[in-house]
């Protein structure tokens, strides 16, 4: 079922917001797929939104429920549980396009060797529409040395052959965020992602749930990036271009850190770059 897609929707007490997720799955023009909720121990009224599914027999509907474990766990467990050939991730603040998995499965039909794409995405922040900075400018093809500093693929922009996403291993579940950091570059250092360059998905932000909004997710990167460097997979320009980020990110976490009277913590960043098993 090379064209049969599973949606991936992962869930932590995202009651106040997951319905209209859900429904833009429900909504899509595309209909040979699955669509698979991870109810990541959620303490909300998750379970009612959820049950309100269940009981109207969406045939097309499938709900995992497992103890509190992360993000990562959340969406390997779902990719587990998957029938597709392609699978697409969509997170429980963000919408589709009602075209969205239309398009991506076109672009694999008329890209037959591409392993893996993401589209163009509108900004929602606190309810206004917001226009992304430069520095967030997808790209498309061998884009590996454009993410490093910043993260420019969207979870719920992407669709993956299922194959793919076996042979990169998934998402790193030590990772209790930057999971998606870490994931695009292992993959496009040998890869290239494609850009679908037509906005089709909403991103929302600004809300006091999101992750993304705390401070010290840079300390995540750093182990993606010190995962990466130890890989072997990387060219000398591809090395050296990781080493110089981290060196970057290390500088400004432990100044953080030190703003913030946290000394010890502080220490072992600035010594990172110390470590002979980055520096080969």
């Amino acid at each position: 079922m090379h064209d049969y897609v599973s949606v991936i929707i992962p869930a932590y007490n995202r009651a106040w917001i997951l319905k209209e997720a859900i429904e833009s799955v429900l909504k899509q023009d595309y209909d040979k797929c699955e669509l698979i909720v991870v109810d990541d121990g959620s303490t909300d009224h998750t379970d009612e939104i959820l049950n309100s599914y269940s009981l109207k027999s969406y045939g097309m509907i499938n709900i995992i429920r497992q103890e509190h474990r992360g993000v990562s766990a959340a969406r390997n467990a779902g990719v587990a549980a998957s029938n597709g050939g392609l699978i697409a991730f969509l997170d429980s603040d963000d919408l589709w396009f009602p075209g969205k998995l239309t398009a991506q499965v076109n672009f694999f039909h008329q890209n037959p060797l591409a392993m893996i794409c993401q589209t163009e995405e509108t900004w929602v922040r606190n309810g206004k529409r917001v226009n992304p900075g430069k520095k967030h400018k997808k790209y498309s093809g061998m884009i590996f040395e454009k993410p490093i500093l910043l993260c420019i693929v969207s979870h719920s922009a992407v669709m993956m052959k299922h194959s793919l996403f076996d042979k990169i291993g998934g998402f790193d579940e030590s990772l209790p965020a930057c999971e998606d950091y870490d994931l695009w570059l292992r993959i496009s250092c040998n890869l290239p992602i494609y850009l679908i360059d037509q906005p089709l998905i909403t991103k929302r932000g600004g809300h006091q749930d999101q992750l993304s909004r705390q401070w010290g997710l840079d300390k995540y990167r750093i182990m993606a990036l010190k995962k990466l460097l130890k890989t072997g997979r990387l060219t000398d320009i591809q090395y050296k271009a990781v080493y110089n980020v981290l060196e970057q990110k290390t500088a400004i976490y432990a100044a953080g850190c030190i703003k913030r009277s946290r000394f010890d913590e502080a220490a072992y960043y600035t010594d990172i770059m110390n470590n002979d098993a980055i520096n080969g």
